[in-house]
């Protein structure tokens, strides 16, 4: 919702794209559902619904480019060998940030990783670049960037390059997204610069969480769309209940989609995260 009102509000076009590239996690007819949770909600987008699971051949071009520019390295490390080394204090780069493990390894040692039947992922070199954005919720920010993965090992492009792809093959001017995703930023940011491409601006808009501060999920009740439309209460009931706290709303309250764009100023939304303790039933 509101990624619609931060495009409509500009009378700019609104781009829905389906990021499946994770085969293991993606349940069949979770993407109908959700475009038809959308749907019902009012909010429309413009052009064809673009998926990420049809576009692998832009990301291995860009990987390509990458890496004749020398900027990836193979890394050979488990996820527990990532944690232990992430622990570890490492000059400028932010806590859990990934040291360059593997970044020098020997030719000799890289055959070793391979002949132990450890499959690589594709590392940028990021030399602990600095990068500084405006965003247009939190405001200035600034991040050290680590040597992020953009291939994984089992083969599939992570969603970092994924993302910075898509938005400049699509002319993305601006991303809205939510909050969760701040600490990705000023990696995508510089592989933005890496790849020749246009940086679009950012706003890191604040989730809906249960009472407990963790994200919706079954355990706090009926918080999907078809939960509360069995409970009775209707995709515009359940619209204006999260306009409220947004200060686009009162409580009892149905305003239409063009009210909300009416009343809509990016610089009014809050920073934090609104807390939802739906029914159970």
């Amino acid at each position: 919702m509101l990624a619609w009102l931060f495009a409509r509000s500009q009378g700019a076009r609104l781009l829905l794209r389906i990021e499946d590239l994770d085969h293991g996690r993606v349940r069949p007819g979770v993407a109908a559902a959700q475009l038809a949770d959308l749907t019902a909600f009012g909010l429309d987008w413009d052009g064809p619904v673009v998926r990420q699971s049809e576009r692998l051949e832009l990301y291995d071009e860009a990987l390509a480019r990458l890496d004749a520019d020398a900027r990836l390295y193979p890394c050979y490390c488990t996820r527990a060998e990532i944690r232990e080394a992430a622990s570890a204090p490492h000059g400028p780069l932010p806590e859990g940030a990934y040291p360059g493990t593997c970044r020098e390894l020997t030719a000799a040692q890289r055959a070793e990783c391979e002949r132990a039947g450890r499959p690589p992922a594709l590392r940028v070199r990021s030399e602990a670049a600095r990068v500084s954005f405006d965003d247009r919720v939190l405001g200035p920010q600034h991040g050290t960037v680590d040597d992020f993965v953009v291939r994984r090992n089992d083969g599939a492009h992570a969603y970092n390059l994924a993302v910075v792809v898509d938005d400049g093959a699509q002319g993305v001017g601006e991303v809205v997204r939510g909050a969760d995703l701040l600490e990705t930023t000023a990696r995508q940011l510089h592989l933005y610069v890496l790849l020749g491409l246009p940086a679009p601006v950012h706003a890191h808009v604040p989730l809906v969480l249960g009472a407990d501060g963790a994200r919706l999920a079954k355990r706090h009740g009926a918080v999907t769309l078809a939960d509360r439309q069995a409970a009775g209460e209707s995709p515009l009931h359940v619209r204006a209940r999260l306009a409220v706290p947004l200060g686009l709303a009162e409580p009892g309250t149905t305003p239409t989609l063009a009210q909300l764009l009416e009343r809509f100023d990016p610089a009014r939304l809050p920073r934090d995260a609104t807390i939802l303790d739906p029914p159970t039933h």
